[in-house]
This record gives C-alpha cells, structure tokens and sequence, in this order.
C-alpha cells in the first residue's frame, strides 16, 4: 500500500497540539474526524522528536485492537517509523507481544485486568490511549478498576470517544476520573452523585439537579475536547470511513482455499462477466461469514466481520444508522446480533418503514441497496450509512448513498465500510473510489487476483 501524505485539517492540527502538550485529555470527536490518526501523530512526535513518551498503551476493542491502529500507521508517510504490536490471544502470545520490540502496544479491553495484573507495580506504559472511553463508563467494571490501580503509573492518557455520555451525564465520572483522577468531578462516584444528582422518588437511579450539565461542562472544558463533525464546515459532504476487519486463523485459511480452488479452477478458461460475478460472488460471502450451498443452504463460517459490526454500532452510541447488506444470510445474522442491543430495527419494505424512519422511531434500518437505490428520501433519519456487505456496482452504491446524502440533510454523512483485510472487500473498495464501470473494473480485479493466487 502506497503511504500518503498527510495534510492535517485546522480542527485535526488543534487537538494534537493539545495532544503534545496536556498530561490528560480527552478527544471527544465524531466518527470519521480522524481520532486515530490524530493520536498516532502526536504519539510519534511525543517519542521520536521531543523524546516525551517511551512505551504508548492503545485500550481498544478486540476488533479494533486486531486491524485499525496498524492500518491506519501503515497508510501515512509521516508515520512509517512507528513500530505497533497487537497483543492478543493466548496468554502465552501476549506476553510475547509485549516482550516484541515497538512504540506502542495495542491490546483489547477485556484482557486490561489481566494486563495490570501481569505487571503489577512494574507497570511499564507511561502513556495510556483508551480507545472508545465511553466503554469505562462504568465505575463497578472490572475494567475500570483495573485502570485506576496503574493508573498513578501513567504520566500521559487520552481518552477517545465519539460521545462520552449516550444516557446522560451519570456516565461521565468514571470517564473523567480515569483522566484526572478525581480533580473535577469529586474523587468517588458517592460525592459526585450528592453534588450534582437527586435520587429518583422510586429509590432506581438519579436525575441532574437543575443546572447541573452546564457546571459539569464548566469544570471538564479544560480537560476534554468536544467537536461533532457536522461543525466542521471544511470537511467534505460526504466522509468516507474504511473499518479493517482481520479474519480469524480458522476462517482465513478456509477463505484462501476457496479463493485458490475457484480461481484456479478458471485460469485457463476466458472469464466471462457472468462467470467473473459468481466467483468474486462467493467470495463476498465468505468476506461477510456465510456460504450458500448448492441447494441455498447457509453454511455460517465466522463471525468477524459481525463482530466489528456490533463494535461500531456500540461506538455509534445511539445515533442512527442506515445498514446495507448483500445477502439474505447477512439479513438473517444482523437481526440475530442486534436482538440484544435493545435498539429498535426494521427492515426497509414498506413506506411506513420510510415514515418510521424520518420520524426517529428507528435506530438501525436494514436495506438491501438495490431496494433503497431510487426515490427514497431517508435523509431525515440519520446521517450514518453503514456497509456491511459491499456491491460492485457503482451505481447501486451511489444511488443507495444517495438516500442519506441528499438535499435536505442537515449533518454531515458519513459512511462506514467493513473491508476485510486482504479479501475481495479490498477490490470493491478499490473499484468504487476508482468509479471504474463494475464490469471492467470487476474483470481486472479478478485477473489480477488469480495472478497473486498462482
């Protein structure tokens, strides 16, 4: 991949000179502002230029913690020297990984206990990024717990979150006190709730006494840096955010054996449209983590690609999104994963479901893109399109966009791609930013592929 340069917007410039010199902060930007990027510059001029940082802990959740913090290291130049290890899997493979040579160490949230467990009093990490802080929102978590032991250990943290506090401004302590340890908002969870909350008549949870969210906002301003990204003007209509998803070892080598045994199985056979559509076609399938049989039969593989689906929907912390998928078997598997969200779902079919929508009785609207291409104003529902599965087609892909992205809307729209690492995913994607005419562009990408496979 070749690296690119990067030209930081003014808002993107701001919060890593904040970065580079605040002992805490926290970034509290929309999706699609670049938070990773962001904090990969400020981590690389903190180590490498005023010699700052030695060790950089990422927190991130597992499906992010496996792809996007190297991803996005790979796709600048300015930050070609940064070395990042993943820690994950065994307990074994973790400690080699933290044993590996590097700058910065990203492991998944559910091993942090394990982690300061490990090291104890030895804690090696003098700057700490939690990526998605608003999943230590809870201060009985064992997380959160964890963190604030070492916490006292670490000279710089950050805290990244799209929205800190989706159910009000309960959550925000736990957040804060992992910033600041307790200098704002009380040192306990007890003193905050007595300051700034009263005790529901039924004795079950705590309403903000009057007044209290702008005092709060008051004491925290210093501390936290909050933008939306509809507040910036200079960014595009349309923001493009790309979700790397690693396949797991099992699911990888079933997705290269299908890949080897369809293409190869053509290589001295002149494809044809039809013949080029059915194999990049099962290969989407596997991308997404099921397979039809000959007899339509679902063979269900993995759940990858899923598993980065319902991250980004927790980081989407209840804004409303508009999911494209590709397959019946991607209909039949969203549902079964979103049924204990407790978001309200609907399938695009009718005009009520368009009615519904507008009016924000829904959270997440599943649709197919050939069935929301054309004439659906949906622009009133939301601003986020997220992509599960990915169609070569560049008109169905503009045209199902276009729902969202249209005259009327009032955000910014920004549109998520799960793209499997090394897969199909990756040619689509090429072949739409290309805006290449789906039958080119999916012959070339196919020759190629049978290419790199002999």
């Amino acid at each position: 991949m070749t690296r690119q340069q990067f030209k930081p917007w003014d808002y993107q410039r701001y919060c890593i000179n904040r970065l580079l010199t605040d002992d805490a902060l926290g970034l509290f930007l929309g999706l699609g502002l670049g938070k990773t990027v962001i904090t990969l510059t400020a981590v690389n001029d903190l180590k490498y230029n005023r010699f700052a940082v030695r060790r950089c802990l990422v927190i991130a959740p597992k499906k992010v913690a496996e792809l996007t913090w190297t991803t996005e290291a790979a796709k600048w130049d300015h930050l070609k020297h940064l070395r990042i290890i993943p820690v994950l899997g065994s307990s074994q493979k973790r400690i080699r990984s933290l044993n590996t040579p590097g700058d910065i160490w990203v492991i998944n949230r559910e091993n942090v206990k394990w982690l300061a467990e490990y090291y104890r009093n030895a804690w090696p990490f003098d700057m700490v990024v939690i990526d998605e802080l608003s999943s230590f929102k809870s201060h009985q978590a064992q997380r959160f717990k964890a963190l604030t032991w070492i916490r006292p250990h670490v000279k710089r943290i950050v805290g990244l979150t799209g929205t800190p506090a989706p159910n009000g401004l309960h959550d925000l302590w736990a957040q804060v006190f992992l910033l600041d340890q307790g200098k704002r908002l009380e040192k306990n969870i007890t003193g905050y709730r007595e300051v700034y909350f009263s005790r529901n008549y039924d004795g079950h949870g705590y309403t903000a006494k009057p007044g209290a969210d702008d005092i709060i906002h008051r004491k925290i301003a210093d501390l936290c840096i909050s933008m939306k990204a509809e507040d910036y003007l200079d960014l595009p209509d349309c923001i493009t955010n790309v979700i790397p998803v690693a396949l797991d070892a099992k699911a990888a080598e079933q997705y290269k054996r299908m890949e080897k045994d369809l293409l190869l199985e053509i290589e001295d056979t002149e494809i044809s449209v039809t013949s080029a559509a059915a194999l990049t076609g099962k290969l989407l399938q596997m991308c997404n983590g099921a397979l039809y049989d000959a007899d339509r039969g679902v063979h269900e593989l993995h759940d990858c690609k899923l598993e980065a689906f319902s991250e980004l929907v927790e980081q989407l912390n209840g804004a409303r999104a508009l999911v494209f998928y590709s397959f019946q078997h991607d209909l039949t598997r969203l549902h079964k994963v979103l049924a204990t969200t407790g978001l309200r779902i609907r399938e695009l079919r009718t005009p009520q479901d368009q009615l519904d929508w507008n009016a924000g009785q829904v959270d997440i609207l599943l649709a197919h893109p050939a069935s929301a291409a054309y004439g659906l104003n949906l622009q009133d529902g939301g601003n986020h399109v997220v992509w599960f599965g990915l169609t070569w087609s560049l008109e169905l892909y503009q045209q199902a966009n276009g729902r969202l992205h249209r005259q009327g809307q009032k955000q910014k729209v920004i549109l998520h791609h799960l793209v499997v690492k090394g897969g199909v995913d990756e040619d689509v994607m090429a072949a739409l930013e290309a805006k290449a005419t789906t039958q080119d562009r999916l012959l070339t990408a196919l020759k190629a592929r049978v290419e790199r496979v002999r």
